[in-house]
């Protein structure tokens, strides 16, 4: 079995490339064709979303978002052609697909910021293809939801007196805990919060209380995690939304697209207070915005990285 993260390596060879793509248009008319077609301009994408990111690496940090963006950008580019061989099939795909107020206001707090999906756009194409949104429910999201969905940064989150995720067991585990305190801050009985989950789970063999828990048995392990789930790069654990109002259940991948788009309007339109955020790093978002962009240049190659290794093992099984 080929390691995750080699693959990029592994697709950094136009041959290669070709190869794989021929693999994943199985069910695709004229597959040898749209191959040999995309090969190179998959492999360029994967390659350059690599680059962005260590040029990203090795920049000053105030011009980190738009690189780690345009990182993002071109690896999701790559994935999409796995799965759709016309892609893009418009101009209007091009576009990022999302949006945010250019100018911010006097007494601007960025954890209240919001983006907002728009209906054409790389954004919306790829919740449609590759997660079946169509169209996504949310019309916009706060960067307080989003950061508080991602694992690396829940430590961060209590040092601030706010608890965003609750750690309930490992990837790959067929038990999940939960303290029973979850009910209430959901306003649901455990039947309701358990049928509230279920669709994201493998099927569930029982559910049994204790004193302060209540376990989930899973007739298999959770091999992926995705949104309301979400996996800790470092530890392996699973985590989960600790209240009602930070349940995201999307993937981290969304989430992620999310906050970088728009901390690279930030970066790019809100120049004194981007500068002066990095210079003196008087605002409280400094730390949470600083560790964000360590964590995303480590851990979106990584999820987009395991996505393609899904599809690789897939296609050679068949």
């Amino acid at each position: 079995m080929m390691e995750t993260n080699q693959l990029f390596t592994h697709l950094s060879a136009q041959e290669n490339a070709q190869s794989f793509l021929h693999k994943c248009y199985q069910n695709i008319d004229g597959q040898t064709k749209k191959s040999y077609q995309n090969g190179t301009t998959f492999m360029h994408y994967i390659q350059h979303g690599i680059q962005f990111y260590k040029s990203g690496e090795e920049s000053s940090p105030i011009v980190r978002p738009v690189l780690y963006f345009y990182g993002m950008v071109h690896l999701l580019k790559g994935w999409l052609l796995t799965k759709r061989a016309d892609y893009p099939e418009s101009t209007a795909l091009l576009a990022h697909g999302v949006t945010s107020r250019k100018r911010k206001r006097k007494d601007y707090q960025f954890f209240d910021d919001e983006v907002k999906i728009q209906q054409q756009g790389l954004f919306p194409y790829f919740a449609k293809h590759m997660y079946h949104f169509n169209p996504f429910p949310l019309e916009k999201a706060t960067m307080r939801l989003l950061l508080a969905n991602i694992p690396e940064l829940h430590v961060l989150w209590n040092y601030q007196q706010r608890k965003t995720l609750i750690d309930i067991g490992e990837i790959n585990s067929d038990q999940l805990l939960f303290p029973t305190s979850i009910l209430d801050r959901f306003h649901l009985t455990r039947n309701a919060f358990v049928q509230r989950i279920q669709p994201f789970l493998p099927p569930i063999k029982r559910v049994s209380e204790q004193t302060t828990l209540f376990r989930i048995d899973l007739r298999e392990g959770i091999m992926q995690a995705n949104g309301p789930f979400f996996v800790h790069m470092d530890n392996q654990r699973l985590y989960f939304p600790a209240s009602r109002d930070i349940y995201f259940p999307y993937s981290e991948i969304i989430v992620h697209y999310l906050i970088l788009y728009n901390l690279s309007m930030l970066c790019r339109y809100e120049t004194e207070w981007w500068g002066e955020l990095m210079v003196s790093k008087a605002d409280s978002a400094y730390p949470m915005i600083d560790h964000f962009l360590e964590i995303t240049r480590r851990k979106i190659p990584y999820l987009i990285e395991k996505e393609l290794h899904s599809i690789y093992s897939a296609c050679n099984e068949k």
